[in-house]
């Protein structure tokens, strides 16, 4: 329901993080937003949403009532997939094509490695049945559908007490006849399953891919749609009357019963979010090239903001059996942010391998019970404690001074499982996992710029999360980067983000053929068509139909090459030539060449779009200027390289638009701590972002 409110208009975003779940409420034109952060609760997320919501509302003396909206991001897909805790998930597909999930690509992600462990399948051979009919690649019917075999299929998996059926036939993409008649069969024998079927999940090419891809959309739909339920029944039992947004994995946001259709579509929606919050912060920077670090309690990662806008991509995969080994995890085929998952986050766990060197993750103490210094039963040292011993976090000042941290079991944690069996200071192993931990996240960041064709040290760094200022200047120095942002509220980016968020929704369709062979008439019809269906998914969301704006795009690829770009497309000035110009554009300046050849278009895509939300203008350019630099609320000894030093300590909300601040520095703020090398000097813009910039040596 969408139900019009007179007055201000409130809206709030919520993160659900693995260590924490951030809330921030805005109201319409105001340049000011509440923060709040507290504990994930992982046997129940939405109740820390619910109490992070209420708590806000609460502080403001805002009713449920008034807000305008919500929108939600969540890690609980990627989570599941993670973990393996979906539902018992059955897949009905092609005859002759069962073992399509165990055959993958065929290839070996490590060819020297004897014991190498593929992703197991979410459904397992005896779950996994098959039915006769054909398509052919045109989607002609070459054989017709075996409907008393589907039946049959559908009759086994109902007694096998399969919860979630997933419905993938070859070639469905270019006509889903056989698969929507599936979908009627087994709805009919299985009332209570839920039903993916790969033509309307992921209509692409590339068999395995879309398979993978719709069997954990299956895999995770009854959990996600409970769980969805559950907190929009919270929400309205508090009194909010409007749709619950969520964000997708391409930072855009819908609503939440397109959602449930599609819950594979935010296996990275919280971290798309920060990428979001990241592009409008750099706007307000008047920056276009940057590199979003987003380090939390749980995970880090990173993404390319090219030209003002992240890098996309179609392709990724998640639950990797080996971190940063690509065919090591489950191929997913959707529309989402370009980004690698580098390193850990605040609560990974720090341990000694079999050499005896320093390894940190991927083990998390997540919210519960979290690094040792969060007195919760944790006795391993994490890399929050670590970060606390070494002087970058305050045990008093922690969320505000919200959160007391214990020292002590920090210290004991370290020395007991890191310093004694290694033989050296607490102090050194502390520096160890620190140094350990952010080269890691260097060499993995500068490797995900490179494999794009692009130059790391071009780029800013925008450091987010609530470890990400912690961890910045350090990791800039190991890319060398000269330059960081870092904006206010980082600690809480990605629920930013989600505010900054269009309703939007992306449609793709596989329609494989020749440039020179391409019917101009039949691509405009297809492209209207999609126009239409984004528009039924996206309208009612508080968007007017009239305020929907569409962006048309062609995969294409040189004949013969196993990767395809993305090429803007003009629908009213469709044409072969037009095409072919837009390819070379694009071709070239990704790899800075175009060549004699053929080209192809495998697949089309239309982006419907709500109008942004003036966020930026609300939030940009408020304070007052000054000049100097504001005395430090206080000192500690923070170490550095070299050994402790005595560092000044600033407040975040202290500093004001032409503040200048000579490193080492510490400048806290509620949710996060920015470290302040001594070889870095920080300046603060109209827009309040700190404007770190590295002195070189001379």
């Amino acid at each position: 329901m969408s139900i019009e409110t007179s007055g201000p208009a409130w809206r709030i975003g919520v993160d659900i993080g693995g260590t924490f779940t951030d809330v921030v409420l805005w109201r319409d034109g105001a340049s000011t937003l509440r923060r709040e952060k507290l504990l994930t609760t992982p046997e129940d997320p939405s109740l820390a949403v619910i109490e992070g919501v209420q708590r806000a509302l609460d502080n403001e003396g805002v009713a449920p009532a008034d807000l305008a909206s919500v929108i939600h991001g969540t890690t609980l897909v990627a989570n599941a997939l993670i973990e393996r805790r979906g539902v018992k998930t059955g897949l009905i597909t092609t005859s002759g094509f069962r073992d399509v999930l165990e055959i993958g690509r065929e290839w070996r992600y490590d060819l020297f490695d004897l014991n190498i462990e593929m992703p197991t399948p979410l459904v397992p051979r005896a779950l996994r049945q098959e039915a006769g009919g054909r398509l052919t690649a045109d989607g002609s019917e070459l054989t017709p559908l075996d409907e008393d075999e589907v039946a049959a299929a559908a009759e086994a998996l109902s007694v096998a007490e399969v919860q979630s059926v997933a419905v993938s036939l070859l070639h469905s993409y270019r006509n889903p006849a056989h698969e929507r008649r599936v979908g009627e069969i087994v709805a009919r024998v299985m009332p209570d399953a839920k039903i993916s079927l790969s033509s309307d999940v992921s209509p692409e090419l590339g068999e395995y891919e879309r398979t993978s891809t719709t069997v954990a959309n299956a895999y995770v739909l009854p959990i996600f749609a409970t769980y969805v339920d559950r907190l929009v029944r919270a929400l309205a039992g508090m009194g909010y009357r409007r749709d619950l947004l969520l964000v997708l994995s391409d930072g855009r946001c819908i609503r939440a019963d397109v959602a449930m259709r599609y819950p594979i579509r935010l296996v990275q929606s919280g971290p798309a979010a920060g990428a979001e919050a990241a592009r409008l912060f750099g706007e307000l920077a008047g920056e276009s090239e940057m590199l979003c670090f987003d380090m939390g309690g749980t995970t880090a990662k990173a993404c390319l903001i090219h030209d003002g806008e992240p890098e996309r991509t179609a392709h990724f995969e998640v639950a990797r059996e080996t971190r940063f080994a690509e065919g090591s995890g489950l191929p997913l085929q959707i529309p989402a942010i370009d980004m690698i998952e580098i390193g850990a986050g605040g609560g990974s766990i720090a341990s000694i391998d079999a050499r005896g060197l320093v390894q940190v993750g991927p083990k998390s103490a997540g919210a519960d019970p979290g690094p040792a210094c969060y007195g919760r039963g944790n006795d391993r040292p994490t890399v929050t404690d670590c970060d606390l011993i070494l002087g970058y976090l305050d045990a008093g000042s922690f969320l505000a001074g919200k959160m007391a941290l214990d020292v002590a079991a920090a210290e004991a944690a370290i020395r007991v499982h890191l310093a004694e069996p290694l033989g050296i200071s607490l102090v050194e192993a502390a520096w160890g996992v620190h140094e350990t931990v952010t080269a890691n996240m260097a060499q993995a960041a500068s490797i995900h710029a490179i494999e794009r064709g692009l130059d790391a040290t071009r780029f800013a760094m925008m450091p987010i999360g609530g470890a990400g200022p912690v961890h910045a200047c350090d990791m800039a120095t190991k890319m060398n980067i000269d330059r960081l942002i870092c904006p206010i509220g980082a600690g809480v980016a990605s629920a930013i983000g989600m505010l900054a968020a269009p309703v939007s929704f992306e449609v793709a369709r596989a329609a494989p053929v020749r440039l020179a062979e391409l019917d101009v008439a039949a691509a405009k019809t297809m492209l209207s068509e999609m126009s239409v269906e984004t528009v039924g998914l996206i309208s009612g969301a508080g968007v007017a139909e009239a305020d929907i704006s569409f962006r048309a795009s062609a995969m294409m690829r040189y004949v013969g090459q196993g990767y395809e770009i993305e090429v803007p497309v003009e629908k009213d000035g469709l044409s072969e030539g037009s095409l072919a110009d837009a390819f070379a554009v694009a071709y070239g300046a990704r790899y800075g060449r175009t060549e004699a050849m053929a080209s192809e278009i495998l697949s089309w895509r239309v982006v419907g779009t709500g109008p942004r939300l003036p966020l930026a203008d609300a939030i940009g350019g408020t304070a007052t200027k000054t000049s100097g630099t504001p005395p430090p609320n206080s000192q500690r000894p923070v170490y550095f390289e070299s050994g402790f030093v005595d560092t000044p300590v600033h407040a975040r909300r202290d500093l004001l638009p032409g503040h200048t601040i000579a490193g080492p520095a510490i400048i806290e703020e509620d949710e996060s701590t920015l470290v302040v090398p001594p070889d870095f000097d920080v300046s603060v813009d109209e827009a309040l972002n700190l404007i770190a910039l590295r002195k070189r040596a001379t």
